[in-house]
């Protein structure tokens, strides 16, 4: 599993010219799962990212944690996140998991977050063709691949 995070202002998810998802302070989440994903990747994905400690305290040094800001959530899949570019100028997507593997994994995923954080969070449409807007706060954007824990 993939995610890239970040601390945004304010985000919003449009679908077809319609507004699905939007948050003001917290993080936007895009989630990209391959086939060899499972369950233990939700869960230690879902604490890390609640856990980071990205957001300012009250001296300005980023100490504080999505738990500790009380802030909100959108998820968006987005399976480019496992595009390879080793050969030619087109992008495989080989690694990327099918949508009935993905599907699954990522609603699991939006469930865990819930639960992490303690409230409901907002998310894009699965496979939709998304129009995803942000203020990236910072900017502050994080890669987390749950292949490579270090």
């Amino acid at each position: 599993m993939r995610a890239v995070i970040q601390r945004v202002s304010q985000a919003q998810v449009t679908i077809a010219n319609k507004e699905v998802a939007a948050i003001k302070t917290g993080l936007l989440i895009l989630l990209g799962i391959e086939a060899s994903d499972e369950a233990s990747d939700i869960e230690w994905l879902a604490n890390k990212i609640a856990n980071l400690r990205i957001f300012d305290d009250e001296n300005g040094v980023m100490n504080n944690s999505l738990l500790a800001t009380n802030g909100d959530v959108i998820v968006v899949s987005q399976f480019t996140l496992h595009a390879s570019t080793k050969k030619g100028n087109r992008p495989s997507y080989i690694k990327a998991a099918r949508p009935e593997i993905a599907i699954p994994l990522y609603e699991s995923f939006v469930k865990e977050m819930e639960r992490v954080i303690s409230k409901p969070i907002q998310t894009g449409e699965f496979g939709a063709d998304m129009k995803v807007g942000l203020v990236n706060d910072g900017p502050v954007t994080i890669l987390i691949d749950t292949k490579n824990k270090d």
